[in-house]
Formats: C-alpha cells, structure tokens, sequence
C-alpha cells in the first residue's frame, strides 16, 4: 500500500493568514492557491538540487523549477557560494561597482550574437525596454505580439490583450494585435493591414516546436522589409535550449533579445541585450537621437546577484548542462508517455515540448483539455511526492529521480484512469485550479478550504542531490 503524503495543517493555516496580507496570498499568479489542488502544499521551507521541503516537513522532487528559473538547481554550491561571498562586500552603492562591468562581460561572452547589454530585475522590465526602444527607434506605436506565447509582461502593453484587462484604456488595448507562430502569412496581412504602424514583433524563439521553413529568419526578413525591429523574448529558451540561448540554437540575430529566469538560477536578474545601433539610444554618448529613456532601476545592478549571474554563466559554459537536460527530459517524456499507454491513456495524458522543458496534457473522456483532470494529476502526483505543474527538469534531476518520478506518475495516472470512467467528481477533494488569464473569479475557488486530512508517513525518503 502507498504512504502517500495527506498532512498540509500548517500549509494550510498559512493560507488564511496570506490571504489577509497578500492579493491572492501570493506575489506571482502563477503560484498562487488557484492554480493547484486544495490537497496541495501551500508554502515552500527549504530547497536543495531538485528537491523541496513543505512547511510541514513533507518532501517532493520539484519539476516548476521556480516557474522555470532554477536550472542548475536549488541552493547549487558555486552560486550560492558567489552571492554569498560578493554579499559580505555590500550589494547597492552611489556609483556603479565593477562586477557590473564583470557581468556584462561574461554575458556577451555567452551570448555571443548581442552587442551591448543593460541589467534589470525581472522580464517584465526587459520585455518593455524593448518595447519603448522599438517605438523610439520606428517612431512607430503598434506593438505585433505572439498569440500563441501566454505571457511576456506585467505592463499594459501586453496585459491589454488578455482576459484580465481590467484598469487597462482602450486606446492602449488597441496599440497590440497579434499574430500566429509559424504563420508567415498572418505576419504579412498585419504589414497589408496596418502600413507604416508597427514598431515590433515580439515572440518567442519557441514553445517547445521547432520554426517551420525557416519562420524565424523569415518573420526577420520581412520585418526589416518594413522597417520593424524583430525581438526575441528568451525568457525561458534562454539557458536551455542552448547555452547562448535559442538564437544561437537557431541561428538568428534579433534586434533585441530579452533574458531572465535561469540567468541567475534563482536570483532577480533579467536583461535586455541587442544590437549597439538600438541600444546607444538609452545611453548618453550619442547625440542625435532624442533619449530613451531605457533601464534606470534601484536595485537593478545588485552586486551578490551580479556573481551569481556570473557563476551561473561559468557553470553553463564549462559543463554540460544543456546535454544533461536534454538526455533527462527525452528520458522522462519516453517513460511517462510509455506509462500512459499502458494505462490506455494515450488520448487523455502526454508529455510533450523541448526536453528542457516539457509540459503535459490533461484531456477529460471527450478529448477535450480539463482544469479538473489537471488538478487531479496535481493532486494525485502531490500524494506521492511530486511538484510537478510541469516537469521541467534541471542540472541536478538524477537518474533516480527520474525512475522514482515514472513510478508516482503511473499511481497517479491509475487514478486518473479510474476518474475517466466513474467521474473525476469522485476522486478529485475539492474544486478543480483555474487558469490565470479570466475575467471573474468563482465562488467556488476563494471559498474555505476543509480541514486537513489525518497525517500519513511521506512517500519519499530524505535524500541529499547533487548542489555543486
């Protein structure tokens, strides 16, 4: 019989307290209590390598990965270490430290097909950097942004084009359209559409498919045939698709590009890197352009996180992370989309994407994707030491972890089994999670969560993983 992990009290009590603090008790969407079970941990102690500890001692093997910014894995020695020792020196100064200049340095030795670089603290800024540039440098005001690719900032520039658009002008809803990845053709009705208008295309390098037909160096070409700058978003390509990011992967040169997440496995940093003609305009030696006013933030030059950027560079470009991802990821999507067909649900559940950073599909008996049949294999998965909103892996998810990984999977995927035949209804405690992007919340997803569950020993051992 499995020991399956039931006790979240103090992940729960913690809830009611956050939601009295913090708008939907926590800081990022993503994160927060309506995107994951009732049956679910709450709060994060502690994380080592690809493992993390609940604040009520329970233990998982992590696949969000910190919504994809930990590559190397959590607390990893040569970071830590970095941050730590450049910490003990002061982090924020009046005039610039020189590890600003260190970690520009490194970072165009990394990516090598940028010219010039400015650090900020999160890919919203960069991504809106960007944008700004764009329009400055087009004198331009239409923004062509991904349809396809859920999110690329905070700001209003994107936020008027999604279902939460509440406080957003319209006349600022209506300066983004969108466009199709691998539709050159919808790229050319919007030039047809709107001549002379558009600033920027702005996409990601991928989802996990590959550019068709050389999409990318076409959406390129015919950018420039009309005068727009092409920005790629490496968000989350970036350190894992290649170590000098899907550009380099794909062989492209953006205009501009935007980095964050793995970028400091963990730390705030983000940065905007491009082409010198576009980048000077933020600077103060040209003087015949109007200024733009670029990046400009407090804490955007932190000196600890700074060294952990640079260390996490080093560590990209001296050993095989890349590989390891890509060698563990094809060896769990074949394992799990293996497990799957021999519980007969190869029409309901699959993995798929880039191996360094695969996603899942839950689809209900119709074929149809499932918030409900999600939480489920959330739920279920959780009762068997996985955090798995997705299973992107890192520098530290081991062979063992992958095996003992599969094996939660196939109990997990039993039950779902069960639940395509007799009612998910009958086997998921509770309402199902939600998508980000909606216009109203329902009842059923603020409402009190029930009383904890008695306690039962927890599936996984405590074991100690790679961190350097």
């Amino acid at each position: 019989m499995e020991n399956l992990i039931q006790d979240f009290e103090n992940s729960d009590r913690l809830r009611k307290r956050a939601r009295q603090l913090i708008p939907g008790g926590a800081h990022t969407y993503a994160k927060g209590d309506d995107q994951y079970p009732i049956l679910s941990p709450g709060f994060i102690e502690k994380g080592y390598g690809c493992h993390v500890w609940d604040v009520d001692g329970n233990e998982y093997i992590e696949y969000g990965m910190g919504n994809r910014a930990v590559g190397l894995g959590h607390a990893y020695f040569h970071v830590v270490d970095a941050a730590r020792a450049e910490l003990e020196r002061g982090c924020n100064f009046t005039r610039p430290s020189r590890i600003e200049i260190d970690c520009a340095s490194a970072f165009l030795e990394t990516i090598t097909t940028a010219e010039m670089v400015k650090f900020c603290k999160n890919g919203s800024d960069a991504t809106s950097a960007a944008i700004r540039l764009a329009r400055a440098v087009t004198g331009r005001d239409l923004i062509a942004r991904c349809s396809d690719h859920p999110f690329f900032s905070v700001d209003d520039w994107f936020i008027g084009t999604t279902e939460m658009n509440a406080g957003i002008p319209k006349a600022i809803q209506a300066l983004t359209v969108g466009f199709k990845y691998n539709d050159l053709e919808r790229a050319r009705s919007l030039f047809s559409q709107y001549p002379g208008q558009i600033a920027a295309f702005i996409l990601e390098a991928s989802r996990g498919e590959d550019p068709k037909d050389h999409y990318l160096h076409e959406l390129k070409r015919l950018c420039h045939e009309n005068g727009t700058l092409f920005i790629l978003d490496e968000m989350i390509t970036g350190f894992r698709w290649h170590t000098g990011g899907a550009q380099k992967a794909y062989g492209i040169v953006p205009d501009l590009s935007c980095f964050g997440k793995a970028l400091g496995n963990g730390f705030s940093i983000s940065a905007l890197a491009g082409k010198r003609e576009f980048m000077e305009r933020g600077g103060i030696e040209q003087t015949s352009k109007p200024r733009v006013f670029l990046l400009s933030t407090t804490h955007g030059a932190e000196t600890h996180t700074m060294a952990a950027a640079i260390a996490t560079m080093h560590v990209y470009r001296h050993e095989p992370v890349v590989e390891h991802l890509v060698r563990q990821g094809n060896l769990l999507r074949a394992a799990v989309n293996q497990v799957a067909a021999g519980h007969g649900l190869a029409n309901h559940f699959s993995v798929h994407g880039h191996p360094a950073c695969l996603t899942y599909s839950t689809l209900d008996e119709e074929g149809k994707p499932s918030q409900a049949f999600r939480s489920l294999f959330l739920q279920e998965t959780i009762r068997r030491g996985l955090l798995a909103p997705s299973l992107v892996v890192s520098y530290t998810h081991m062979d063992d972890d992958i095996e003992r990984t599969v094996g939660a999977i196939d109990g997990a995927l039993g039950i779902y089994k069960k639940a395509l035949e007799h009612g998910v209804e009958k086997y998921l405690i509770g309402r199902p999670s939600d998508v980000v992007f909606r216009r109203f919340n329902q009842q059923s997803l603020v409402a009190h969560d029930p009383e904890p569950m008695p306690a039962a020993p927890t599936a996984l051992r405590s074991s100690e993983r790679r961190s350097g």
